[in-house]
């Protein structure tokens, strides 16, 4: 069986680039789609539901790694206790690290055959160990770029906003100040492009302090912005 797993952040992105990638190479994989946001493996009920069906002999597909998962440890502990009940992953845009690749790497180190010479034996014991790391780290090195790419945003945007409290831009409300309407409009576009509800990275504190309002007008707009994903 042939799973494709296909995920956005928010309904308002578009899966079909996902789906059509991995039809185009898998024409018989049966297609799950999620809107899940956030870097967590766990809560995915679609993801969730593949892991439970597939069985060994089994393949499950991702457009790319950024799809399984964005936290390193939880990608790579799913990846191996997949590939150990013998299912079969294939990342689409990474298939350097796609479970075939990694198993003909082990199955070259194993097919390394001991000589009966025992210094001879250690020297291919060691070589065996060697190409199973360089094999995994491969694998981590993966999803750890997809990891960096959401730390990345998160540094870049508290450098940003400690550069613009350095010269002297106000960040945040000042209490007892009426709100400009003016800022709606550009404080709503922060928080649709940065917040993890909208598909962002960013949390609520951190967008209050980027948008410079106040914490009720931030939810205000927030709620607004929902509100207006539900019509």
């Amino acid at each position: 069986m042939e799973y494709g797993y296909c995920r956005i952040s928010t309904p308002k992105q578009n899966i079909d680039r996902q789906v059509r990638n991995i039809l185009q190479a898998y024409p018989n994989a049966k297609i799950y789609k999620e809107v899940y946001t956030g870097t967590k493996t766990t809560g995915r009920k679609k993801l969730e539901e593949i892991v439970k069906l597939a069985r060994s002999g089994d393949t499950i597909i991702f457009d790319s790694v950024s799809r399984m998962s964005r936290n390193a440890d939880e990608g790579v502990g799913l990846y191996m206790q997949l590939y150990d009940e013998g299912v079969n992953l294939v990342f689409i845009k990474e298939p350097h690290i796609n479970t075939a690749t990694y198993s003909k790497a082990l199955s070259s180190a194993e097919g390394l055959s001991d000589t009966g010479n025992q210094i001879a034996d250690e020297y291919i014991k060691a070589t065996r160990n060697v190409l199973k790391i360089l094999a995994e780290n491969q694998i981590r090195l993966a999803f750890e770029q997809s990891q960096k790419e959401v730390d990345d945003l998160h540094r870049r945007t508290a450098e940003g906003i400690e550069t613009a409290r350095r010269n002297g831009k106000q960040i945040g409300q000042v209490a007892g100040r009426k709100l400009n309407v003016k800022k709606a409009k550009p404080a709503k576009e922060i928080i649709r492009k940065h917040n993890v509800s909208f598909g962002g990275t960013l949390n609520d504190s951190e967008c209050i302090t980027l948008a410079g309002i106040s914490r009720n007008t931030y939810y205000k707009y927030k709620r607004e912005l929902l509100a207006e994903m539900m019509q």
